[in-house]
């Protein structure tokens, strides 16, 4: 599982001309699932991407959490985070997680994380979304749960 983690301000999601979540602020996370995530991937992941000190403190440094900051999450999902670039110029997804796969592992990394206390906004799966916000810092993050060692 990957994700490309932003500290963020007035983020909004958009699908089929519909707003399908927003947030004024927090944590926008995209989120790639591949063919050989589990369900340690998604502990892994939701765990390490709640207690990423990456918020500002008092002093104006990154140490604290999403949980010592009070703010919220806004989950993506994002598959085209397992684009192979390094044959030809149009990206292969062998990769990525087939979308009824990715589906089901996309939904239990928002129990996850609901699980944990922190109700995400998000996405609609495997739609053409129009994702705007401000990426605050700017601070942008990568969590791959396979380079965890």
């Amino acid at each position: 599982m990957r994700a490309v983690v932003q500290l963020v301000r007035d983020c909004r999601v958009r699908a089929d001309g519909l707003c399908v979540g927003s947030l004024d602020r927090g944590l926008l996370v995209y989120v790639g699932i591949s063919a050989k995530d589990t369900g340690l991937d998604i502990e892994y992941l939701s765990t390490k991407v709640v207690n990423l000190r990456i918020f500002p403190d008092g002093n104006n440094k990154m140490n604290l959490s999403l949980p010592e900051a009070g703010e919220g999450i806004i989950v993506v999902s994002q598959f085209t985070l397992y684009g192979d670039v390094r044959r030809g110029r149009r990206p292969s997804y062998d990769e990525a997680a087939p979308p009824g796969v990715a589906e089901k592992l996309y939904e239990a990394f928002l129990a996850r994380l609901r699980a944990l206390g922190f109700p995400p906004e998000a996405g609609k799966f495997q739609a053409d979304m129009e994702v705007s916000y401000v990426n605050r810092g700017p601070v942008t993050i990568l969590v791959d749960s396979q380079k965890k060692f």
